[in-house]
Parts: C-alpha cells; sequence; structure tokens
C-alpha cells in the first residue's frame, strides 16, 4: 500500500513537473523573423473616389486623405499566439505575403521555448487553396477556397486601399457606422460587414459568413476580424495588431502583432516558396 501511495505520488510529481515546465516554455516569445531584404517602392496614387458610403469616405480620408495609395504586393511579419491545440495559447510568428487581391501565403511558426515545434504553409494561389502541416493537410478543397478568398480580401485591413483602386470590390452603404464590402469570388461576390468606429472613423470590426472546415455538408459560421489600433507599423497609420475569431467560440483563436509591414516589393518567388 505504502509502496503504491508512493508510486503515485511520484506520477503526479511528474505530471506537476511537465506541466510546469511546459507552462514555462510558453512564456517564452520567438524571436522576430529577419527583415524583408526589399524596402519597397513609394507606391503611386489615386484621388478618393466620389460617392462612396459615409463611413467609408471618412475612414479613407483619416487614414490616407484625398490620395489613395495603389498597394500591389505586401509582406507582413510579426508574433502573436495561436490555438492550434485544446484552446492552449501558443506563442508563433508569422509572415503574410499578398499578391493584393490575386492571392497570398501564410507560414506560421508555433513555438515552446522559442523554439519552432509546429509549423504550417497554407495560401490560395490561382485560385486554390491549399494547408500544410507535418500531421496534415489538403488541397483545392471548395469549403477552404471560399474561406481563403475571404481571407485574401479580409488582411487588406493592413492596406485597405485595395477595396477602392480595385475595380472587383465594392461599397454599399447601411448606416452611419456601417457599410457592406463586396468582393469577387469565382463567377460571383461575398460580401463583408464592416462596423466603423464612431470616434476615430477606423475600422473596429469585419463580418462574414465562411466554411471553417474542409469537406462536404459544412455549414458556414460567422468569421470575425478585428482591427486594434496600436503602434503604427508603417505610415500612413494602419491596424497595428489584429484579431480573428468564430461566432461560436467564446474567445479570438489568434491574436496578431505586426513588427513588419512593406508593400509594393518583388513577391513572385516568395509567394510560392515553403516556411521563411
Amino acid at each position: 500500500m505504502i509502496a503504491a501511495r508512493n508510486a503515485l505520488l511520484i506520477i503526479v510529481g511528474a505530471m506537476v513537473a511537465v506541466g510546469a515546465l511546459g507552462w514555462l516554455g510558453l512564456q517564452v516569445q520567438p524571436a522576430a523573423f529577419p527583415a524583408y531584404p526589399d524596402a519597397g517602392a513609394p507606391p503611386r496614387t489615386m484621388p478618393l473616389p466620389a460617392g462612396l458610403p459615409a463611413p467609408v469616405e471618412r475612414f479613407y480620408r483619416t487614414l490616407y486623405g484625398a490620395e489613395i495609395p495603389v498597394i500591389e504586393t505586401a509582406v507582413i511579419q510579426g508574433r502573436g499566439t495561436m490555438k492550434p491545440f485544446l484552446g492552449i495559447p501558443v506563442p508563433a510568428r508569422f509572415v503574410f505575403v499578398h499578391e493584393a487581391g490575386q492571392g497570398f501565403r501564410h507560414y506560421f511558426e508555433a513555438t515552446l521555448f522559442g523554439i519552432p515545434v509546429f509549423r504550417v504553409n497554407e495560401g490560395y494561389l490561382d485560385g486554390e487553396s491549399f494547408f500544410e502541416t507535418p500531421v496534415a493537410g489538403y488541397h483545392d478543397d471548395v469549403n477552404v477556397n471560399q474561406g481563403a478568398n475571404l481571407t485574401l480580401w479580409a488582411e487588406a485591413l493592413w492596406f485597405p486601399s485595395l477595396w477602392l483602386t480595385d475595380p472587383r470590390a465594392r461599397w454599399e452603404p447601411v448606416d452611419q457606422q456601417t457599410a457592406l464590402l463586396y468582393v469577387p469570388y469565382e463567377k460571383g461576390e461575398e460580401h463583408f460587414v464592416v462596423r466603423f468606429n464612431p470616434q476615430t472613423g477606423l475600422i473596429d470590426l469585419m463580418e462574414a459568413m465562411r466554411y471553417r472546415d474542409p469537406g462536404m455538408g459544412k455549414s458556414k459560421i460567422l468569421w470575425i476580424v478585428r482591427g486594434n489600433l496600436g503602434q503604427p507599423a508603417a505610415e500612413p497609420p494602419v491596424r497595428a495588431s489584429g484579431s480573428v475569431m468564430w461566432l461560436d467560440q467564446a474567445q479570438p483563436w489568434a491574436y496578431f502583432d505586426l513588427e513588419e509591414l512593406v508593400y509594393n516589393v518583388d513577391v513572385s518567388a516568395f509567394i510560392r516558396q515553403k516556411g521563411r
């Protein structure tokens, strides 16, 4: 009996030690990715179009003034937290690469003690989605294609001039703090409900109905993208942090803090490579 009790105490003690060690590992932030080697070029501009819904016009005038930059590519790097396993927040670093309005690639590294332990390469290129991890992957799933296309346009929250400079995107009014943003998808359109802050005029959140899981027979879930005004990552001011969540979950599943944002650089190779 005593031996069994001692063995149980040892097992419990070991579990506590492992748990404490894991907790400590999750407190260590990874190093930032190296800076992108190309600083980019100043973008050309176009005049702010007339006839925009009131909150949309206020937003663009607040952010840019009367001249709207034409963003063709973007590289977005930073660190944050994700919840890939059992809802446990894990430190991560990320890079998002965009050919604006055409395609994107994400690369994530979830870390423990600052060391990458899980890598994700995903994106949407040539109208086809892909998702690659060490344990699972899929390609060109119809549900994921729909979600990836929404991601393509939602991440323009960090270069929102795209929603004016790309003629396929269009705005419709709702009220003084809300507008609908329509974006192309296959032969039709999808739309976001965009809610603006009445004090700052900037975007508080974007909502869209999106598939979360691959495979047939699934239902769309409300997907919510938030931008939080922090220290600007580039000029003019942009949303320097953000989060994404699903309506049926209590909290965001990922938080992103931008540390580098580079526009109009050559990403033709970078957007199709694996890793960083």
